[in-house]
């Protein structure tokens, strides 16, 4: 039997992206005849009852926007078994028979729950972290990446004049993927992730030093969040060196902006491809990329799989900075 009405939510951290999504998720079901009802705040909003009715003009000049339309929260009602049911049973009183949840790992969790509740649900991956381990790619990543870059080098202007140490902290609290990407694009000096242990002398002051020696006189640390104490780093790295030191947060900045044509393909992509699975009658997948296509898996699966770390081009990315 053809899905009649279903809903999108965006969920978790919001990333660059999201509204294109939702957009696409919107257009896609409308063009299928299809009533579709957007969900402000995440799963909170289903407990709630917090509904918009769509239509195409409702997701009209959104595409361009950062953060999301539809707001976000992470709900600790959710969590419970009692939320869950509430959410379920304000999707059967509306007629939804199906939800598009756009968000992190998090996010598909509660797309698991709601589904073990009957209610048919498709995740879309969209966190900057890229750490969704079944997507190469996730949508906010790109944006945040650029975001960072244009940042670090408005930083390196000021760290070149005055002779300058600058130690960046970057989003990633269980992930070196953005500080690793973006560690490369800026010529860091040293990164510094999760995923690989560091020794502050080996790894930051001897490079400090060994580059010092071949003429350079400003230096970037680029650090993942995960790691944290920029404070400490940078006045560590002066009482070692010498060298005037200073530590920046790059903080929530980097979840904003518009988002790069990159991420707006790929969420443009990704929203559609999540309504045709509920067309297909699947339920408890999540769109991911892959080599540039959109495949998708089974959430269990997803959520069991792990992303390895890319040593080889930690590796590279340290030969070519000093």
């Amino acid at each position: 039997m053809a899905i009649k009405k279903i809903a999108v939510l965006t969920s978790g951290g919001d990333a660059p992206g999201m509204n294109a999504a939702v957009r696409a998720v919107a257009r896609t079901a409308l063009a299928k005849g299809m009533e579709v009802c957007g969900v402000y705040r995440g799963y909170d909003g289903l407990i709630n009852e917090n509904l918009l009715p769509m239509d195409l003009r409702t997701v009209s000049d959104i595409i361009h926007r950062g953060g999301t339309a539809l707001y976000t929260a992470r709900s600790e009602e959710f969590r419970t078994l009692e939320g869950q049911q509430k959410a379920a049973e304000t999707c059967r009183k509306n007629g939804i028979e199906g939800v598009v949840v756009i968000g992190g790992d998090g996010s598909f969790r509660g797309a698991q729950d709601l589904t073990r509740q009957g209610i048919p649900c498709i995740g879309i991956p969209a966190t900057i972290d890229n750490d969704i381990s079944c997507c190469e790619y996730t949508i906010g990543y790109d944006t945040a990446l650029n975001t960072c870059m244009h940042m670090i080098d408005k930083l390196r202007d000021t760290s070149q004049s005055h002779d300058r140490c600058s130690v960046v902290e970057v989003m990633g609290r269980r992930a070196g993927y953005l500080a690793l990407n973006v560690g490369i694009a800026v010529g860091a000096t040293t990164i510094v992730v999760p995923e690989v242990p560091f020794d502050f002398d080996r790894d930051i002051l001897e490079r400090i030093k060994a580059t010092y020696e071949t003429g350079k006189r400003h230096f970037i640390i680029i650090v993942a969040e995960g790691i944290g104490g920029v404070d400490e780093m940078a006045k560590k790295i002066e009482e070692k060196t010498g060298i005037e030191t200073r530590p920046t947060v790059l903080g929530h900045v980097q979840r904003g902006g518009s988002p790069t044509v990159r991420d707006r393909v790929l969420a443009s992509r990704m929203g559609n491809a999540a309504v045709e699975l509920l067309c297909k009658g699947l339920s408890n997948r999540v769109v991911a990329m892959q080599m540039n296509s959109i495949v998708d898996f089974d959430i269990d699966e997803a959520l069991a799989m792990k992303k390895p770390f890319d040593r080889a081009m930690y590796e590279v990315a340290h030969q070519i900075s000093i």
